[in-house]
Formats: C-alpha cells, structure tokens, sequence
C-alpha cells in the first residue's frame, strides 16, 4: 500500500461517518457533493479497500472501515489540539524563547527587564544565554539575539529591531576623588588609576564626546581590565579606579553616593542596543511582547536619568 499523502483525505471520511451522508457532509464542508465523493472513493482505491456500504437511501461502515475511522477521529482530534496549541500561543504570550545577550547589556539593566516581564506573563520560560561571542541566531535557534553597535549598524540579512542607547560615563568612588584635585577636564584625570573592559590588543583607549561633539582619546594602562562589568563595578565603588561604565549599570550607585560622575559634560557615542532575529514574519506574541517590554524598559531607564 502507499503511503496516505493528503491526510484531509481522512478528515473528510470522518466527516462524511458523522454526517451519514455526503450530501449532509458536503454542505456542512462548504464542498460540492461529487467532490466529497470522489475524495473518499480515491481514499479506498489508495489504501485498496472498502470502507463505505453505498445503497441509494444510506452509507454504512465496512467492518474495515469502522476500525479506520477510529484512527481518523484520532488523527483529527490531535490535529485539532494541535492547532488549538497554535491559536492559544498566537493569542497570549506563552511558551519557550531562545535569546542570547552578551553579559555587560544584562547587568546594565536588560536582566532586571527580562525578569519584571517573566513575573507579569507566568506562561513564559525564557532560555537565555548570558555570552559575549558573536552567536549565530538561525544555526543556534534563537528567536532573537541582543547586541549594541555604534551606529551605523552593519547591513544584514536579518531583521533589525533597535531597543534603546547605552552611553558610558566616567565614574569614581568618593575616597578616589578625594585623593585627587576636583577633575575640570580629561587631562586633569589622566594622572588616575584606571579600570577597563579587557581588550584583545591590550591597548586601552577611552574616546569621549563632549556637548560640541569634540572627540578626545585617552590612552591608559588600567590597574584591571576585565569582560566583567560587575567587577569592574565593584573596583571602582572601592576606590581602586576610574571607570568608565555604562550609565544605566552605575545610576543607582551615582544616586546613593557610592560613585561620583565625573566630567558630566562628556560620555562615549552612544551605542545602539538592538535585537536580531531571522524575521518578522510569523513571530509569536510572547516574543514580540518582549522586545516590546524591552523598548519600555529602555524608556523607562532614560527617564529616570
């Protein structure tokens, strides 16, 4: 026997049992009666039996065709359930999303957006890897990755969506400032200790714009330098250095008197926070709620500056 290619095939039979008759069937189908006919008799001559008794006046089960039709009503039943799976999940937020987000964008504020958006949809699991290597959204599986770039963002066959900016600031601990004259310009602070995102050539320059947007380059050696910002975070609240951090990561500490900014009159381009992900087409509503949050949550934090 071949093996059944269109198994509307067999939700047709199932409809034609319950109706007892293709003319019912057919109606409650929306088909024409001799299209239904010839789909269930085409169904016989494929599996090469017999499964409808036709008089003039009624349709009767073979005893073959009772037995299939207990495995049609099976298969329409999963099929229903899992379409209803489909509707629920486009309808609500609910299931498994993949992301990926390199670790400094999460401690500057996205895990605390992440988790405020898991504790208002309970139907959501949120499988996130917490990286700093570039990822590959369509060969890992994601529904989307988070990067920041400084713009332009470079072309690409994905789909973009920007999130927010993330600037960094210099900052201090008090007992560090106190150490040292009152900063007035970057050549004030060059005599500072440092601290500093670790860098593949271990050549450490901090570029910052001021309101005029002049660009001024620092060259430093920093007394640590690390992929870690909650240690450079850490560092820095306890005197060891200068640090540049992004502001959304220090606000709390600049509120509290744990850090001191310094020079408020000039912070780094501002980095574009965006997600990537294979397309728009298609995307479930608890992704699309997400970046939503995302975005929110970025407005809020600007807000709050």
């Amino acid at each position: 026997m071949n093996a059944i290619t269109d198994l509307n095939d067999l939700r047709l039979f199932a409809e034609v049992v319950q109706h007892g008759s293709y003319t019912a069937a057919a109606r409650a189908l929306g088909l024409q009666t001799s299209k239904l006919s010839r789909r269930v008799r085409a169904l016989e001559e494929e599996l090469g039996v017999r499964l409808l008794n036709r008089t003039s006046r009624s349709l009767s089960l073979t005893e073959t065709g009772r037995q299939f039709h207990q495995h049609c009503l099976a298969l329409v039943a999963e099929a229903k359930a899992a379409k209803d799976i489909v509707d629920r999940t486009r309808s609500r937020p609910q299931g498994t999303i993949r992301i990926a987000c390199p670790v400094a964008l999460l401690e500057s504020g996205i895990s605390t957006i992440i988790a405020r958006y898991l504790a208002d949809n309970p139907d959501v699991q949120v499988l996130l890897d917490a990286t700093n290597r570039r990822v590959d959204v369509v060969e890992e599986g994601l529904d989307f990755a988070i990067r920041v770039r400084l713009p332009p963002l470079e072309n690409t066959d994905l789909a973009v969506r920007q999130l927010g900016l993330s600037i960094h600031i210099l900052v201090a601990s008090p007992a560090l400032a106190a150490r040292h004259p009152a900063p007035g310009s970057i050549e004030s602070v060059k005599a500072w200790p440092t601290l500093s995102m670790a860098s593949s050539g271990e050549r450490f320059v901090w570029n910052l714009v001021d309101a005029e947007g002049r660009v001024t380059s620092w060259a430093h050696q920093p007394r640590l330098a690390t992929d870690d910002l909650a240690s450079l975070r850490i560092a820095a609240i306890s005197g060891v250095g200068v640090a540049m951090l992004p502001r959304e990561l220090v606000e709390a500490d600049i509120q509290a008197g744990r850090l001191q900014h310094l020079l408020p009159g000039m912070a780094t381009t501002p980095g574009l926070v965006h997600a990537i992900f294979p397309t728009r087409r298609g995307m479930v509503p608890a992704v699309r709620h997400l970046l939503d949050a995302l975005v929110a949550g970025f407005d809020d934090l600007n807000r709050q500056r």
